[in-house]
């Protein structure tokens, strides 16, 4: 026997204990008699917390073998199997990689379930995985409300948050698509070192925020403290002393080796949660054993005496102690369920090392955008209820507008329509934005519809992906542009994700609105005058759109909008700031850039460009500030060559369509793109190759892009970006190489 192979050790040693009966000693003085607990309720979550264990045992042996892909256990934490039982499997769980035992107690509460055989399909990624379809190793389940993680940190925390905040909003609204009953709580897990990420402190930083204003969140945060993080300890009181005084949260800590004391406390909190709908934060304090994962050599960095002290805390020992001394079962019976459990999880992950697994790029990319739970749109509404809503404005839809007036009304109309969405963010209500985009909506919906949030744009977009699990469509709004990026890893690990590793069994349908882009003219620095849409290239399935004018603007925030409630879609919506105000586009006055609200049917498809002129010496291709500038130097240009030349809005970023892109340029002998965006890694870059690699014909094409800069503050705003002038020089000078 190694004295690396520490789950050999841990094996031998709970069969050699339990023999001689020598057993941890107990750090929690109670007996089975002093509750109303059933011995049948303790032997279900022992049996639940063996198989767990022998999973990953037998996990350990099959990664030797090349047959299993995931050797982060549970053992140590097999504690959290009370909570499979305690909480119904009714209530929403965001749980943590270490959940098994939680996973398999929870499974009983639904008759057909076949926890063992699913978690080994995930664990040898075959594709017949029930939740990744092979994708990953996650802990998830529809039936059982638990929507699949990765190996997440924290990262779950803000849509935990987001998700127990609606279910009391989707009761007080009586919103017909809401999933979770109506005195639901959620319950959410994390370890120890989880607590000091920045995406946890967001989450209870926005719990506090929120009880502190009167708002109910019906949630259980769930810290399994084993003390290490990796391999970095965590202080012994370092958790409670961060939280028991934590404003607004209940703090519960619970012995988690001690099967009676996690029941009785696990139960308290369900109790205290479902009745105040307040947040309460349980402190389980455990050990990890077997090292962070199968490649962890934990005497690298602990002492084998100190490895040894938390072997001989297992968990599996204590809860057989408890059980004998409760006379539930004896030493012999517990050997025999050990062993039998042996036998089980034994043959079930044998046998599942045969089933298929994902082998090429279309299979694995299948779920990306999926969606099993398609929805009928609503109705649109009526003149006589809009008439109502708008009140004097709504005489005023027939005269034409600028971009953010008209973007407005649109989100009035949609949210008439669209009874389950929510506008919320920073300065978004009594407020109505920073450029007044949403004036007038919290005077037409409420508070309950329209609201602002702290100054905390993770919590917003976690805000987000919460509500839609419920069965809102979330239209939150980041303020800037560049603020994205402080929050960017909810939008790319955990919305678009969700699909992916669910197989479209879970979904977060959302619109998110970003002002953003560039040309204020000597407002706002790099921080308000941000001109980088790169982030949203690298995240397969979410749609990008950026309007470029009013009326578009309107027609494609219906189409962003219906996406995501029909189809499920995350929808980033880049609203350009400069052309918010903007009603000319020639000259002073001209009105040019000021369009009639459109019909409340007009849309413009995912894709669908359009085409400015008719010419074929030139086509430009470009976007939002972009066609803007680019108009206005079209005349230039067309009088210097005297020749027609084509101007292309593109619209939308991603599902760019390019043999139609091809077409409209058809005969055209010079392609030039502008893109206001930062020349490296901007989406006219991307463009170039796609045009180039797909054309049956050499594209003379060139790309016209911002400088790789931040913008500055004052006169010289608008110095690295594209402008009418440059796009007039780079025009012809293309056109006569």
């Amino acid at each position: 026997m190694s004295l690396f192979n520490r789950a050999e050790v841990i094996d031998l040693n709970f069969t050699s204990h339990v023999k001689s009966g020598n057993f941890p000693p107990e750090k929690t003085h109670l007996n089975l008699s002093q509750t109303d607990i059933r011995p049948s309720e303790l032997i279900s979550i022992f049996e639940s917390q063996v198989l767990s264990r022998h999973m990953d045992l037998k996990a350990r042996l099959l990664k030797e073998e090349g047959k299993c892909f995931y050797t982060i256990g549970c053992s140590g934490h097999e504690g959290n199997a009370v909570f499979g039982q305690v909480f119904p499997y009714t209530d929403m769980a965001f749980l943590h990689y270490r959940s098994g035992p939680l996973f398999i107690e929870r499974s009983k509460q639904i008759s057909r379930s076949t926890p063992i055989y699913d978690m080994a399909l995930s664990f040898m990624a075959s594709s017949e995985d029930p939740i990744s379809g092979g994708r990953h190793k996650v802990i998830g389940s529809k039936e059982l409300n638990i929507p699949p993680q990765t190996s997440t940190i924290s990262s779950h925390l803000p849509k935990a948050v987001g998700t127990a905040f609606s279910i009391d909003r989707a009761k007080d609204l009586d919103i017909q698509e809401r999933i979770l009953k109506e005195n639901s709580i959620v319950i959410c897990s994390f370890g120890d070192a989880s607590v000091n990420h920045a995406t946890a402190l967001s989450a209870f930083n926005t719990v506090s925020w929120v009880t502190a204003h009167g708002g109910h969140v019906p949630i259980i945060f769930i810290c399994e403290d084993n003390g290490t993080g990796i391999s970095v300890p965590t202080d012994k009181k370092w958790v409670e002393q961060n939280f028991k005084n934590c404003q607004g949260i209940a703090y519960i800590q619970t012995d988690g080796l001690h099967l009676i004391d996690l029941i009785m406390k696990s139960r308290q909190a369900d109790r205290d949660c479902r009745i105040n709908r307040s947040p309460i934060f349980i402190h389980m304090k455990t050990v990890r054993l077997m090292g962070h994962a199968g490649s962890d050599v934990e005497v690298g960095y602990r002492s084998i005496a100190d490895i040894e002290r938390d072997e001989f805390n297992d968990p599996l020992l204590h809860s057989s102690r408890i059980l004998i001394e409760n006379k539930c079962l004896s030493g012999g019976e517990i050997l025999s369920l050990y062993e039998s459990s042996r036998e089980q999880v034994n043959h079930v992950f044998d046998s599942v090392t045969q089933r298929p697994k994902l082998d090429n790029a279309k299979s694995v990319m299948a779920t990306i955008t999926a969606n099993k739970f398609s929805r009928s749109l609503p109705f649109h509404s009526r003149n006589k209820e809009r008439k109502a809503l708008f009140g004097k404005e709504f005489k005023r839809l027939d005269q034409a507008q600028h971009m953010a007036k008209l973007i407005n009304y649109a989100l009035s109309d949609i949210m008439l329509r669209y009874k389950n969405t929510l506008v919320f963010g920073e300065d978004v209500a009594q407020k109505g934005g920073v450029y007044h985009v949403t004036a007038d909506l919290y005077k037409q919906f409420g508070v309950r519809r329209v609201f602002n949030s702290p100054l905390d744009e993770t919590s917003i977009i976690g805000f987000g992906i919460g509500f839609s699990h419920n069965g809102f469509i979330p239209i939150p709004e980041i303020q800037f542009l560049a603020y994205l990026h402080n929050a960017e890893d909810q939008l790319r690990g955990e919305a678009a994700t969700l699909p992916f590793f669910s197989e479209g069994r879970f979904t977060n349908p959302m619109v998110l609105r970003i002002p953003g882009l560039a040309y204020q003219k000597g407002f706002g620095g790099h921080y308000h005058n941000d001109n980088s849409l790169t982030i949203f290239r690298d995240i397969p399935g979410i749609i990008l759109a950026v309007p470029s004018n009013g009326a578009d603007a309107v027609k494609m925030l219906r189409t962003a909008v219906k996406e995501a409630y029909k189809n499920g879609r995350v929808v980033i919506f880049i609203e350009p700031i400069a052309l918010y105000m903007t009603k000319d586009l020639y000259k002073p006055k001209d009105r040019k850039w000021s369009f009639q609200y459109p019909d409340l049917k007009d849309e413009i498809p995912v894709g669908e460009f359009v085409s400015y002129g008719n010419g074929k010496i030139l086509t430009i291709i470009t976007y939002g500030n972009g066609l803007y500038l680019s108009l206005k130097a079209q005349k230039e240009i067309e009088k210097q060559l005297n020749k027609k030349i084509k101007v292309i809005d593109l619209r939308w970023l991603s599902d760019i369509d390019i043999p139609n892109l091809l077409k409209a340029i058809g005969t055209s002998e010079n392609v030039l793109i502008v893109d206001e965006c930062r020349r490296t890694g901007c989406h006219g870059e991307g463009l170039v190759t796609q045009l180039v690699t797909a054309a049956n014909k050499p594209l003379n094409i060139r790309l016209h892009a911002a400088e790789d800069s931040f913008i500055p503050l004052g006169i010289a705003a608008t110095a690295t970006l594209p402008s009418k002038q440059s796009i007039i020089d780079k025009a012809l000078e293309l056109v006569n190489v």
